[in-house]
């Protein structure tokens, strides 16, 4: 190649190299509740992470990260000295003052919807764009999709049985169709019996659901377990206490919408299956 040509383009590379833009930065995120935390990390950015909010722990790394407050309360000062360029939310779990207050302080604030198992695959998506890993991202929420299906065709066939998920001891909680938890039951075969509940989560009565007589009574292992397992003892002639179909499945898998709620749900749809091969079913 001739001398002058050399030249001239060694000048347009350094002419490039002096007008380009400079990469972009790695976003620094913020994760307003557990599961945000969770979807960040499985969509490729747990890196990117630099805060989190209390009873974020998994995966193990999350846990080193400076908290920010919990899902009642967020400390506004100690967030912005962390220097974040995006902050995930929980809609429907962060407060929208807490939100308002954040958009105001000149955060950028994304929302994350999670109201069906399917939502979980998009909020993986949505992650992957906004942080820059759509590849790893998809890869996830493909992985997530497949699972299902899977146990969506090994348990269609199943005997139905009611279900009662139960959250706390006395009072009692649970949650109606609108919940993931709910269209996992369905997925296992099964029929939440509070499917009718006016809004998402409320409190139950105890005649409420001694009257519903479940066939089948699931809770999070974490969750008081031992109060909800006398509670039905004290009810021996209830249909689930007769058959002994009382089951403490993982709360971290199953009521947290990521991933690893396949997890859950497949421990869920094994723990129906034995009621199934046992009395009175």
């Amino acid at each position: 190649m001739p001398r002058c040509a050399s030249r001239a383009l060694l000048t347009v590379a350094l002419l490039l190299a002096v007008v380009a833009p400079p990469p972009a930065q790695a976003a620094r995120v913020i994760a307003l509740a557990p599961h945000l935390a969770e979807l960040a990390c499985a969509a490729g950015g747990c890196d990117q992470l630099v805060g989190r909010v209390e009873h974020s722990d998994y995966p193990e790394s999350v846990r080193a990260l400076p908290s920010v407050g919990d899902a009642f309360a967020i400390n506004a000062e100690r967030l912005l000295a962390l220097r974040p360029s995006l902050v995930l939310s929980w809609t429907g779990g962060t407060a929208p003052a807490t939100v308002a207050q954040l958009r105001r302080l000149g955060m950028r604030v994304v929302e994350i919807d999670i109201r069906k198992l399917a939502d979980i695959e998009a909020a993986l998506r949505q992650l992957g764009r906004e942080l820059g890993h759509e590849a790893t991202a998809e890869a996830e929420a493909q992985r997530f999709h497949d699972r299902l299906a899977q146990l969506a065709v090994q348990y269609r066939d199943r005997k139905r049985l009611r279900v009662f998920f139960q959250i706390e001891a006395e009072p009692m909680f649970t949650v109606n169709r609108d919940s993931p938890i709910s269209e996992a039951i369905t997925l296992c075969g099964g029929d939440n019996v509070f499917a009718d509940l006016p809004q998402l989560s409320g409190a139950l009565g105890r005649e409420a659901v001694l009257a519903r007589d479940p066939d089948v009574v699931v809770w999070g292992r974490q969750d008081h377990s031992e109060g909800i397992e006398a509670f039905w003892r004290r009810w021996p002639s209830m249909r689930a206490t007769r058959g002994g179909h009382l089951y403490a499945i993982d709360a971290d898998t199953l009521s947290r919408a990521t991933p690893r709620m396949a997890n859950g749900i497949a421990e869920l749809c094994a723990a129906m299956d034995r009621a199934r091969q046992q009395p009175p079913f």
